[in-house]
């Protein structure tokens, strides 16, 4: 990170020098080093503050080969060198002598001092770097959904809902606005800018939505946000969880995120003269996300569970057109314009890796742009309510029905595949086919139900 800032005198960056100060001032006595695996799972090296220092400068070593999708035991020695723009401190780690501990984002170097190209927050970051090349830089904003279950005697996790609310619901029937209300001073503390929270449709279920952000910060939030969301659960006797689709028969949890572009001269995807006040640019890039929607589908929604989101009926999409009106089109054009103006994308699930679902969102949108692709026209119907007749009628594909045919569709995808990079895309895809054919030869308590005493 030194080489993108200006340095002290002592060989730091004027950034980790405030990081450093403000270790010292907070009394921060430990550190969590922070990344994640190819699967979005977050991992952490905890040292001591005293380490921040060599961190910076040298990096703190780790045994990449025992990180998901990292590298083979041969090649093991990595580096963590921390971001020092992601410094927090953990409110909910403070100690009784006043002690803190204090959390890094980290990015990836192999042992040549390289980046490593099978980091996701370097996959989101070369991805970035090409939007930078065509002029543009990229915002997102998330709303990411979740369920808030009560535990056992033991602890452990049930899905049993911890409240009967629905829709915007308030007290006596949303029983967590407390501990949203905790979750949300948790992140201000944090450095969060919070927009809106409420009770989701379903029991149990919750959004909270942070301001949009550039789209690196934005991965980083969330990888935060969930971190905090099951910490302050956990205090309450709760478990929270971003599965997808956890209980059947009602709705699962979305990740929607409005994705917007600028440049030199304001907000690349803004055009007053247009209906939907969208420029010709927007248009490319919607018609992008459109084209390589089966491809990314594989890493925004990575589980087996998240397809059980994607059905008709629960409020997901599962079709491949865009509208301004109705909710079960892919993407949604909301009613902003100037600064505000964007679209969402209404696919992806919280269970994904932020930084490699968002790289591929982004790099089907930029080959849009390059190969000025046409979105077509708005399907301002519910296409719900469509047969296959229509649908043909319309030109209107389906998602991947499971993970197994998502990972055959980015397989079949360089441009989703290239900006994964070699090293991902194989690994990511041999993870998940793998998952998807021990899901195959498992045997489900709806078979048992249905098939055991009829047969």
């Amino acid at each position: 990170m030194t080489d993108e800032h200006t340095l002290t005198d002592g060989g730091l960056s004027k950034e980790e020098q405030a990081v450093l100060d403000e270790i010292d001032e907070r009394n921060v006595d430990f550190l969590r080093l922070q990344f994640t695996d190819i699967l979005g799972v977050v991992k952490n090296v905890s040292v001591p503050a005293h380490q921040a220092e060599k961190a910076f400068t040298e990096g703190i070593y780790f045994d990449g080969s025992s990180i998901e999708g990292f590298v083979r035991i041969q090649e093991s020695d990595m580096r963590l060198v921390p971001d020092p723009e992601t410094f927090a401190v953990l409110p909910w780690r403070s100690g009784e002598d006043g002690s803190a501990a204090g959390r890094l984002i980290c990015d990836i170097v192999d042992t040549d001092g390289e980046p490593f190209v099978g980091g996701p927050r370097q996959v989101l970051k070369s991805v970035l770097a090409k939007a930078e090349e065509m002029g543009y830089s990229v915002s997102i904003g998330p709303e990411p959904e979740f369920f808030l279950f009560k535990t056992d005697d033991e602890g452990n996790a049930t899905t049993i809902p911890h409240d009967s609310g629905g829709y915007f619901d308030l007290a006596p029937k949303d029983l967590a606005s407390d501990v949203r209300k905790e979750i949300i001073f948790t992140l201000e503390k944090m450095g969060f800018e919070i927009e809106a929270s409420h009770h989701e449709v379903a029991e149990g279920q919750h959004e909270i939505n942070f301001k949009y952000d550039d789209a690196l910060t934005t991965a980083d939030n969330i990888a935060t946000f969930r971190a905090v969301v099951r910490a302050v659960a956990a205090q309450h006797d709760l478990h929270a969880t971003f599965m997808p689709k956890p209980i059947a028969e009602i709705n699962g949890s979305g990740m929607h995120s409005h994705i917007s572009l600028f440049d030199e001269d304001g907000n690349a995807f803004a055009d007053d003269s247009d209906e939907f006040n969208l420029s010709e640019t927007a248009y490319q890039f919607m018609g992008g996300i459109l084209n390589h929607a089966p491809a990314f589908t594989a890493v925004t929604n990575p589980t087996v569970n998240s397809y059980k989101r994607l059905v008709p009926g629960y409020e997901a999409p599962i079709y491949v057109a865009w509208s301004d009106t109705n909710r079960s089109a892919l993407v949604r054009v909301p009613d902003a314009a100037g600064i505000s103006a964007r679209f969402e994308v209404r696919s992806p699930d919280p269970s994904c890796n932020p930084y490699l679902g968002y790289a591929a969102l982004i790099a089907a949108g930029l080959h849009g742009i390059e190969t000025d692709a046409d979105p077509g026209d708005p399907v301002r119907e519910d296409i719900y309510e469509f047969d296959d007749e229509k649908r043909e009628e319309y030109g209107i594909e389906t998602l991947p029905p499971n993970l197994g045919a998502a990972v055959e569709a980015l397989e079949a995808d360089e441009v989703v595949s290239d900006a994964l990079g070699p090293h991902v895309s194989e690994k990511f895809a041999e993870a998940k086919s793998q998952e998807f054919s021990e899901y195959l030869t498992q045997v489900s308590d709806w078979e048992k139900d249905r098939y055991l005493e009829t047969f």
